[in-house]
């Protein structure tokens, strides 16, 4: 029988994962290459063959998604999988059409072809954007759970940007566990806050091997979702996070509305700082797609170590880079408390700026005066410190979720800004996840 040949377009996540539970070892089809886009350097490798299996003896090359329509032919490709996430619906069938118009199908893979059953409960938590605020929900999730006695292990969407090989299965307990995967400062900033509540994290590249790992040393998973993604295990409780600040994003980007579509729970957060009418907004669109969705407002309440050196000076403002750049967002929360607490200026980064960060505003032009905290790898991680030393500011504020203190020496008086989730009402997550705990017959 001939086989259907297959590109899977991603942008290291969510590709491989749907090849890992759908496409490996299914004889027929044939998985001819990945394509990469969003993030930088990742494009130009092979998916390892330790991890494409015996079918694949030699691995599946990865090439830049501006290649797909030469590769379709190329190839003579049947479908062309679409498999990355928070990009618009218009995003999502310009890629089509051009798949269409290439000879090729285009497929979107869904929850019963891509979730893993998990043996213990499963409290996934997403967002319908990136930057709604899920890594906060996430971590009160595992916090709230672990009081109650639980074992918690929270297992983090993938960030597999360095050698894959070594990445299939990771366990994060300590920090010298990011030293010792040699971790980026986005996977950094995701794994730290857990650590620091006592919460080990498993991360990597084949979920279904990760999940029998933690499963062994957990009454119960938190799925810490990554962008707008689906989760890649079924949940028992789905909770979803949306961003008035970015009212009516929760019905226009790919997969965010499927997860708004999909929860249990809706955390409207952001509602302390966001315009109300935007928050009633966001709660009319929940209602009309999701009308059974419980939905709770919650509050990020943002805090500052040394408040008193904004006042009067110069700020520079670095702010969380997948927020700022495929989130949308054009400020952060080190803006927003630099301003409150009386900056004389926020200073804009872009005429400093080198290398791939320079090329950052190029890309998004969406961004304001402020400085996304991006770092892939060493490289990038030098270029932002060089754009910070270039800046001509009084005080570097930083708002990203890891401390970049500890990641490079920053020769400039800095502030660290915090954010965590409250939630308002009308029940709260302590309530919500009791009840989900006795349901499964945990406790």
């Amino acid at each position: 029988m001939q086989k259907t040949k297959v590109i899977i377009m991603g942008a290291a996540g969510r590709d491989f994962h749907n090849f890992n539970v759908y496409f490996r070892n299914n004889s027929a089809y044939e998985v001819v290459a990945f394509t990469a886009t969003q993030i930088p350097g990742i494009e130009g490798r092979i998916y390892p063959a330790e991890l494409a299996g015996p079918d694949y003896p030699n691995g599946i090359p990865i090439y830049p998604e501006e290649k797909l329509p030469e590769l379709v032919r190329k190839y003579d490709v049947d479908q062309v999988v679409f498999a990355y996430s928070d990009v618009s619906h218009e995003y999502v069938m310009h890629k089509a059409s051009i798949a269409l118009a290439s000879g090729a199908d285009f497929r979107l893979m869904g929850p019963k072809t891509t979730m893993i059953e998990s043996k213990v409960p499963v409290v996934s938590v997403g967002a319908v954007r990136t930057g709604s605020g899920k890594s906060q929900t996430s971590r009160q999730v595992a916090k709230i759970l672990k009081n109650m006695g639980l074992r918690v292990v929270a297992i983090r969407h993938p960030m597999p940007y360095g050698d894959l090989r070594k990445q299939i299965c990771q366990r994060f307990a300590s920090y010298e566990d990011l030293d010792k995967y040699e971790c980026t400062i986005e996977e950094r900033e995701e794994y730290e806050p857990h650590i620091d509540n006592g919460i080990i994290v498993y991360a990597g590249v084949d979920y279904e091997k990760i999940l029998r790992e933690a499963e062994q040393e957990a009454d119960v998973i938190v799925w810490d979702g990554g962008n707008n993604d689906l989760p890649f295990y079924k949940p028992d409780l789905h909770i979803v996070v949306a961003d008035p600040h970015r009212a009516g994003h929760e019905l226009t980007y790919h997969p965010g509305e499927a997860n708004l579509r999909m929860a249990n729970v809706v955390i409207i957060n952001k509602v302390d700082t966001a315009n109300p009418e935007s928050v009633r907004q966001v709660k009319e669109n929940i209602k009309m797609v999701n009308p059974k969705a419980l939905i709770l407002d919650a509050a990020s309440p943002i805090t500052a170590d040394k408040p008193e050196l904004i006042k009067g000076k110069r700020a520079l403002a670095v702010e969380d880079g997948p927020t700022l750049t495929h989130g949308n967002m054009p400020y952060g929360a080190a803006a927003i408390l630099a301003q409150k607490l009386g900056a004389a200026e926020i200073v804009d980064p872009k005429p400093y700026a080198v290398g791939s960060i320079k090329e950052a505003y190029k890309k998004y032009t969406h961004l304001g005066a402020i400085l996304p905290a991006l770092g892939y790898g060493g490289k990038q991680i030098a270029e932002l410190k060089e754009t910070i030393d270039r800046t001509p500011c009084d005080v570097v504020v930083i708002g990203t979720p890891i401390d970049l203190r500890r990641v490079m020496t920053i020769n400039k008086p800095t502030v660290r800004v915090k954010y965590e989730l409250k939630v308002l009402g009308p029940v709260s997550l302590e309530q919500i996840l009791t009840e989900l705990i006795q349901r499964t017959g945990k406790k």
